[in-house]
């Protein structure tokens, strides 16, 4: 096998690395389930139900087969959301270049995976389903980036994460081009809980932007872009010590792109699907046709679009009691997605505790 790559996952994210790679001229294949979304990108060269206008390379191909999309691939990317991934690497443990330990997994998944023994890091869970040759070799890739601007090509850095150093290395080259900037890290922990945690404090961002910007008098007379700016510091202060809990090796993962850098685009940029939400919370009232958090992400699909954070708040609440930790904007947006709390109330107590 030689640059033959495939991305797992015709989402908007995992459409835009696909095409990033294949205007390399790289042999590219990317799954999806719907057919349609397949369709689409093999004829029409777009993907236009969730990467609209961005033109697609002839290098890049589509199937709904998994296991065409995943033979005899050198990389691997798993590119399917959170709530799906476990699925995804369950079907493909027969492929023969995956049994044999033949192909390089990389993923680029948000969020944090349950288990019986409660939530656990991305990495961690998967090397428990495939083969021993992946114990400390998969990789994970993140960082301040949104799909619409990759896809259209602008400048944008991530990071590549792993413990074995070649890997890294390997993805790094395999991703990179003038446009796109990537960096290794041996903080596989630090990078994902970063990547996972900033959602939350994404969708507590959004609100406070609706509410700054006028949906009531009063509220609005309140919140400003300091208060926004207070909102983002004490966010990356709970991502970091919950990164730390879990075994971040390296503090300056959180002071680098993929922890600063990725909160600070994932809170601002119009693009940000949690972000979105957020507002909508406030703008749309989206919470009220769900009884709570576990009917929210039950029936998640009627959003009509995935902001990972949801499944990301019902984690952190598990996992910042397990460590004992004080994550005041994180636990009250389990309360507000839970339907326990209103946002203004949150946000005013919130603002309470800091003084």
């Amino acid at each position: 096998m030689n640059e033959r790559a495939a991305v797992l996952g015709a989402g908007a994210w995992g459409t835009a690395v696909a095409k990033s790679i294949a205007d390399k001229g790289i042999d590219v294949v990317i799954w999806g389930l719907e057919s349609d979304v397949v369709e689409d990108i093999n004829e029409r060269r777009i993907n236009s139900r969730f990467l609209p206008d961005v033109g697609l390379p002839e290098t890049l191909r589509a199937t709904t087969d998994l296991a065409e999309a995943a033979l005899n691939r050198e990389f691997l990317i798993l590119a399917s959301p959170s709530l799906y991934l476990l699925d995804t690497v369950k079907k493909i443990l027969a492929i023969p270049s995956i049994r044999d330990g033949e192909t390089t997994i990389a993923v680029i998944t948000k969020g944090f995976l349950s288990s019986p023994k409660g939530p656990r890091l991305i990495l961690e869970m998967l090397e428990d389903y495939l083969p021993g040759f992946y114990q400390h070799s998969l990789v994970y890739i993140a960082g301040p980036s949104h799909a619409e601007e990759v896809g259209r090509g602008k400048i944008t850095g991530l990071i590549a994460a792993s413990e074995n150093a070649k890997n890294s290395i390997r993805y790094r080259n395999l991703l990179k081009n003038e446009r796109l900037l990537v960096f290794s890290s041996l903080d596989v922990k630090g990078v994902q809980v970063a990547a996972a945690a900033k959602n939350v404090i994404a969708i507590a961002f959004g609100m406070l932007d609706a509410l700054k910007t006028g949906v009531d008098d009063v509220e609005s007379e309140m919140f400003g872009d300091g208060t926004a700016s207070l909102l983002l510091a004490a966010g990356l202060n709970e991502i970091q010590a919950l990164g730390h809990a879990m075994g971040s090796t390296h503090p300056e993962t959180f002071t680098s792109i993929s922890g600063i850098g990725d909160l600070d685009v994932t809170c601002r940029s119009v693009w940000g699907r949690n972000r979105r939400f957020g507002r909508e919370i406030i703008e749309k009232r989206i919470l009220e046709r769900f009884n709570d958090l576990d009917d929210l992400i039950n029936r998640i699909k009627e959003v009509g679009y995935l902001p990972e954070g949801v499944a990301a708040a019902k984690h952190i609440k598990v996992l910042a009691e397990k460590y004992r930790l004080k994550l005041p904007i994180s636990m009250g947006l389990h309360q507000i997605l839970n339907r326990e709390i209103e946002p203004a109330e949150f946000l005013k107590n919130f603002l309470d505790s800091l003084s």
